[in-house]
């Protein structure tokens, strides 16, 4: 397989090209407009000059079978068209764009064409959550909070309190029949926001807050008088009477135990299988992240 990889930043690095890198029967080859950062990427990879593309053109030139988009979001709809366009099943980073009618349009592109189009949301592959998905969830509590950065509503939501939206409705036992949004917006930055989904039996709870004093991920489902609660991703908690507690193995990779590695193989098999995957699922995140938005800034307005 030729697969594509565009875009070199820090999450490429670290999480996707150890795994992508790994993959016997992979022709890897990177793309960004950065020279020195392709070459020390490439060379640690020890990827030879063909291999090695400045531009897009020069990528699609090759007739890739795959591609994986880490490219900044405000780049993502020229990239993603380019690539539906060619016929090249995509995975992209979350958020697809930061304005909903672009997400609409390039699912629409994918579905008109026939070419997978995947999201990155790697959550639901991550091994404690995915675990979560087999517990009772009357009540779901998902923390993701960071130190000293409230930012501009619609970047701070469509960049990062997306994977708290998407991970609620991955483990929404129901349908969702009421949304409540609260958030407190100082000098135009969001500080913390909070929201609630509800349906038949149950109730899940998103709060992101960008001025905590600590960097923290936490995730707790509960019911049936037990409860099932996942720390930064790596170490999960089952309370039925006494706690018990089962850490990540020392020799587990990070990308690994956060659902990385596994979102990957699967995106990769079904392209070496001919089927075509939908990211209908994934805009129906997006759509509720947009109500978001919209909740937020008219509370600040």
């Amino acid at each position: 397989m030729k697969v594509g990889c565009i875009g070199l930043g820090d999450i490429a690095q670290k999480a996707y090209l150890p795994v992508l890198g790994a993959q016997p029967g992979v022709e890897l080859h990177l793309q960004t407009r950065t020279p020195a950062t392709l070459a020390r990427v490439a060379d640690g990879l020890h990827l030879p000059a063909g291999q090695r593309h400045e531009s897009l053109d020069s990528l699609l030139a090759q007739g890739l079978d795959a591609a994986f988009v880490h490219a900044p979001t405000v780049a993502h709809p020229e990239i993603v068209t380019r690539l539906l366009e060619a016929g090249v099943p995509t995975y992209v980073d979350k958020p697809l764009a930061y304005r909903l009618a672009e997400s609409e349009r390039l699912v629409a592109l994918a579905e008109r064409r026939q070419v997978s189009l995947a999201v990155g949301f790697n959550r639901r592959y991550a091994p404690g959550y995915a675990q979560c998905a087999d517990h009772p969830r009357e009540l779901i509590l998902m923390q993701k909070n960071r130190i000293g950065l409230p930012e501009e509503p619609r970047s701070m939501i469509l960049d990062d309190f997306i994977h708290v939206v998407d991970t609620l409705r991955f483990l929404a036992p129901g349908p969702v029949d009421d949304v409540t949004v609260r958030a407190r917006v100082e000098g135009g930055l969001l500080h913390h926001v909070v929201l609630q989904l509800a349906g038949d039996g149950f109730t899940a709870l998103g709060v992101m807050n960008r001025l905590s004093g600590s960097a923290e991920e936490i995730l707790e489902v509960s019911g049936q008088d037990t409860k099932r609660q996942v720390l930064n991703l790596a170490e999960v908690i089952d309370h039925k009477g006494q706690p018990t507690v089962r850490r990540r193995g020392d020799w587990v990779p990070v990308a690994r135990q956060r659902g990385i590695a596994q979102a990957v193989l699967a995106f990769l098999d079904a392209v070496r299988a001919g089927k075509v995957l939908s990211a209908r699922d994934a805009l129906a995140t997006h759509e509720l992240c947009e109500q978001v938005v919209r909740a937020v800034q008219e509370r600040a307005a």
